[in-house]
C-alpha cells in the first residue's frame, strides 16, 4: 500500500457550494476531496432560478453561460391563493438552468481539475487530530488539513453536531416540505412566477431545453390534511389558485413522480461548528420565495475561499452580505401562504407599485466575482 493522502481540504457536500470551493480551491493548487452521498448528474429540489449577481463567478469557474444560451428571466408575477395578481420587473434579473446540468458542469470541471470526488459516499464523523481532519465513511478514513461542510438543508452530520435547528420544537419555520417537477408548458422564458395557494407557494420559471422548473413549498400540515397523498394536496389546495389550476392542468409533466423533500427548516444556523466552516444551505437557508438560494450558495464558496486562512474573517463577510436577505425571507415566509396578509399585501402592492422594488432588491445580493474588485 502506498502512503496515506494527506489532502489540504476535504469537503462534505458536492452540492453548488461544495463544487464551486473545490473548484477554486484546486486552481490556486490545493489537494482537494469531495464527498458526495448522490452520484452525478441528479435532480435536487430547487427553484432553479439563479440572479444574475452570480453570472461572472459561474463563468470564472469554467462554465460558459452564453454557450449554453441560458434563459434570462427579467420580470416577476406573484398571485395570492384567491388569484390577485402583480406584475414587476426584475431590475438585476436572473436566469434559469437545472440543478441537473449545471452540477454535472461543475463536477465535471472538479475532475478536469484533479479534485478527488466520492461519488454514493456519506461522511459519517468529522473528528479533530494534530495534522487536522479525520473524515469517516462507513468503510474508509480520510485525512485532511482543512474540513468545509456543505453538506446541504439537512445531513446526519447537523444531529451529530446537535444544532440548534435539529434541537428545536417545530415552528413555523422548520415544518416545510419541498415538491418540484420539470413540465411542457406555455410560458414566456422571461418571467419567473410565484403562485401562493394556503400555507405555500409555487414558482415557475424556464430552464434549459425548452422545459420548465415548477417547484413548490408547503407545509406538512396540509400534506398530512390530505392523507398525506402529493395529488390530493395538489387539486385540493394548490389548484384553489386559478393560475395553478390552469399550469396542472394543461401543462406536460415530464416525470412519473416529483422529487420530494421534507424536514426543510429556515431557522437561523451557523456558519461554523466544531471548528469546520459551513456553507451553502448548511449555513443558512433563503426562503425559496425569494429566490436566489442558489447565488448565495455560489456567493458563499466564494466568501469562503478568499477567507479559509484567515480566522473569523469568513463569519464576518456572511454576516455582511447575507444576514438582511436572511431575514426580510423570513419576514416575508411568515406572511406568504397565508391567505388573507398575502391578499392584503398583493393589493397594497398594486396600490402603491413603489413598495415591491425594496422587497425585491433586498432578496437580491451584489454582482460578485470576476472584474467587480473582490
Amino acid at each position: 500500500m502506498g502512503e496515506k493522502i494527506i489532502y489540504d481540504l476535504g469537503i462534505v457536500g458536492g452540492g453548488l457550494a461544495g463544487l464551486s470551493l473545490a473548484i477554486l480551491q484546486a486552481k490556486s493548487g490545493k489537494k482537494v476531496v469531495l464527498f458526495e452521498k448522490n452520484q452525478y448528474p441528479a435532480h435536487k429540489v430547487c427553484g432553479e432560478y439563479i440572479s444574475l449577481e452570480s453570472w461572472d463567478f459561474i463563468n470564472s469557474l469554467g462554465i460558459d453561460l452564453d454557450v449554453l444560451k441560458v434563459p434570462i428571466i427579467t420580470k416577476l408575477l406573484v398571485t395570492s391563493p384567491k388569484g390577485t395578481a402583480i406584475n414587476s420587473n426584475l431590475d438585476l434579473g436572473g436566469f434559469g438552468i437545472s440543478r441537473y446540468k449545471l452540477d454535472y458542469l461543475l463536477y465535471e470541471k472538479c475532475i478536469e481539475l484533479g479534485v478527488k470526488v466520492y461519488v454514493k459516499t456519506i461522511i459519517n464523523s468529522i473528528n479533530k487530530y494534530k495534522g487536522g481532519f479525520e473524515l469517516k465513511t462507513n468503510n474508509e478514513t480520510h485525512q485532511s488539513k482543512k474540513v468545509v461542510s456543505a453538506h446541504g438543508k439537512r445531513s446526519n452530520l447537523d444531529i451529530e453536531w446537535k444544532r440548534p435547528f435539529i434541537q428545536k420544537h417545530r415552528t413555523s419555520l422548520n415544518q416545510y416540505i419541498g415538491v418540484k417537477y420539470h413540465i411542457k408548458y406555455d410560458f414566456p422564458k422571461d418571467l419567473i412566477a410565484l403562485h401562493n395557494f394556503k400555507d405555500g407557494y409555487c414558482g415557475i420559471s424556464a430552464i434549459e431545453n425548452n422545459t420548465y422548473c415548477l417547484c413548490y413549498l408547503t407545509t406538512k400540515k396540509n400534506l398530512k390534511e390530505s392523507n398525506n397523498d402529493i395529488k390530493t394536496m395538489e387539486k385540493n389546495i394548490l389548484q384553489q389558485n386559478p393560475f395553478l389550476k390552469k399550469i396542472f392542468n394543461e401543462a406536460t409533466f415530464l416525470w412519473e413522480k416529483p422529487e420530494i423533500i421534507s424536514q426543510i427548516s429556515f431557522e437561523k444556523k451557523s456558519n461554523k461548528e466544531n471548528n469546520i466552516y459551513l456553507c451553502g444551505d448548511a449555513a443558512g437557508m433563503i426562503t425559496p420565495l425569494c429566490g436566489n438560494g442558489m447565488s448565495m450558495a455560489l456567493h458563499s464558496a466564494f466568501l469562503l475561499n478568499q477567507n479559509l486562512e484567515k480566522e473569523n474573517s469568513y463569519s464576518v463577510e456572511w454576516a455582511q452580505n447575507f444576514s438582511t436577505r436572511l431575514q426580510v425571507g423570513r419576514l416575508i415566509q411568515s406572511m406568504f401562504g397565508n391567505v388573507y396578509l398575502t391578499e392584503i399585501l398583493i393589493k397594497t402592492c398594486k396600490l402603491f407599485p413603489f413598495l415591491l422594488k425594496p422587497l425585491i432588491k433586498a432578496t437580491h445580493g451584489e454582482v460578485f466575482g470576476v472584474g467587480k474588485g473582490n
